[in-house]
């Protein structure tokens, strides 16, 4: 996902395996055919879109890298029996600078227009 999401932050186009492939070979030593299976599999769980180039397919993320990770803490959100108790713990547990980030994001939810 890291490597799809890079290329799409770059102006990328979607990628093939071997793309990916290519792009791992200095961190890991994985089997073209491993690529294969793990971009197929996270294509058919919908993380990733594909598209037939010739006779191979090409993939990119359904979703930026905030969108899975906002699907991510809303899943363990989820998971917790309280939700308020969680979030309240969450924001008493980040930093000063991320709290400004929480003011500002619901200062401008507060603000705009409600639906007619």
């Amino acid at each position: 996902m890291e490597v799809l999401w890079a290329r799409e932050d770059a102006g990328g186009q979607a990628a093939t395996a071997r793309d990916v492939s290519r792009a791992l070979a200095n961190d890991r030593d994985l089997a073209h055919t491993t690529v294969m299976t793990v971009l197929d599999r996270l294509a058919k769980k919908g993380f990733l879109a594909r598209e037939r180039d010739g006779r191979a397919w090409r993939y990119r993320p359904m979703a930026s890298r905030e969108g899975y990770v906002t699907e991510l803490m809303l899943g363990a959100l989820n998971e917790t029996g309280d939700r308020d108790a969680a979030l309240a713990h969450f924001v008493r547990s980040v930093s000063e600078d991320e709290i400004d980030v929480i003011r500002e994001t619901l200062a401008g939810l507060m603000s705009k227009e409600p639906p007619a």
